[in-house]
């Protein structure tokens, strides 16, 4: 299996990119892994997932070596949107997706990383989008989700020139949640997703939503939308437990 899915603990799965041989890089099949993962972490329950990679890289882009694919236009444009649907599935998932990163995270494999909600990174950990320097065009909403992250002036230098940048600069440039040491990247990640599954579940699946609307709403309609999800979690109940747990402490 290119892709394996588990659960790593109540609430919890993890997607594990298995490649290790080919350091976890893209193909086809990688892609329906991944796609077919998340299918199997919502009929888990899962309401927190860590991505992370076997071996010594998290993903190291689009398998170049792989032979060129015979498709017609329209076949390659399945393809990619197919390859799209991994940040679709990604931000649409019911609770937060951690990217726990090591070695390389290039091409696909940043965007993947960056289109997680936290990304915990090892010290060696490398980040780069090379698509220019070898003839392609970025995926994954990078081109929407980087100069939001970094600003227009920074995502153009990332990924016009395509240098390599390490998880120190990655967490300077605000790409990163932690920075951890190397081995350490799926610990740290597994006990923020402990963290986060114990907090209420829908307060915590409507502060995500929340979050990805805003950066592409007005404050007005943020104020709205706030309005709405606190009429859904006073519903819930959630509120109350928990009040009645913070005060027991």
């Amino acid at each position: 299996m290119v892709v394996e899915y588990a659960s790593a603990g109540t609430g919890i799965g993890i997607i594990r990119l298995n490649r290790p041989e080919r350091l976890n890089a893209v193909t086809p099949a990688l892609v329906d892994g991944i796609l077919e993962a998340f299918d199997a972490a919502q009929a888990d329950g899962a309401r927190v997932l860590v991505l992370a990679g076997a071996g010594r890289a998290f993903c190291a882009g689009w398998d170049l070596k792989e032979p060129p694919l015979q498709e017609t236009a329209d076949e390659s444009r399945a393809r990619l949107q197919r390859l799209q649907d991994v940040t679709r599935r990604t931000m649409d998932f019911d609770g937060p997706v951690i990217a726990a990163v090591q070695g390389y995270a290039l091409g696909a494999g940043a965007e993947f990383a960056f289109g997680c909600d936290l990304i915990i990174a090892s010290e060696d950990a490398v980040f780069g989008f090379p698509e220019v320097d070898v003839g392609l065009s970025s995926t994954n909403g990078i081109t929407a989700l980087l100069p939001r992250m970094v600003g227009i002036v920074r995502a153009k230098e990332l990924t016009l020139l395509g240098e390599r940048f390490d998880a120190a600069r990655a967490y300077d440039l605000g790409l990163v949640t932690r920075v951890v040491p190397v081995g350490a990247h799926e610990a740290a990640a597994l006990e923020i997703a402990e963290r986060l599954a114990a907090k209420p579940a829908a307060a915590l699946r409507l502060a995500k939503r929340l979050l990805d609307a805003g950066m592409q709403s007005t404050v007005a309609q943020a104020l709205d939308a706030e309005v709405d999800a606190a009429m859904t979690t006073l519903d819930t109940g959630e509120n109350a437990d928990a009040a009645a747990r913070f005060r027991s402490r």
